[in-house]
């Protein structure tokens, strides 16, 4: 029998009242700059082919891969880089059954979000 009173309920968990976790959040970004990193191998490859190509398109790839678009895509993939390793052993840590308590769990993804960054920068600074 259809419920008549469901459209007078909220969704539940209700927009209003759903705070967003730092662990799901940090799980999307885990996923996110997974994808992110395949478009930047993709870019790479393109240069690459272009380069094994002509001269013409190799100007055309490197054009686009040194223009201020570029750079910003190559800074973030580095980012994104560091992020996923960090996330990736942060994930390796909870697979031995530790590390599950909300307020580590919380440090964990705090760590891999600051640790990303530093590294980023490092890398960007050294090389």
């Amino acid at each position: 029998m259809a419920d008549v009173n469901r459209g007078n309920r909220p969704l539940s968990p209700h927009l209003s009242i759903y705070r967003p976790q730092l662990t799901s959040m940090t799980s999307i970004l885990t996923r996110i700059t997974g994808n992110a990193m395949l478009v930047a191998a993709l870019l790479i490859v393109w240069w690459f082919l272009a380069a094994a190509t002509s001269p013409d398109a190799f100007a055309t790839a490197d054009g686009f891969i040194t223009s201020w678009f570029g750079d910003l895509v190559m800074f973030l993939s580095v980012w994104g880089l560091w992020y996923h390793t960090l996330a990736g052993l942060r994930h390796l840590y909870w697979d031995t059954g530790r590390g599950y308590e909300v307020e580590f769990a919380e440090k964990l993804g705090w760590g891999c979000i600051g640790g990303s960054v530093l590294l980023t920068l490092l890398t960007v600074a050294l090389v």
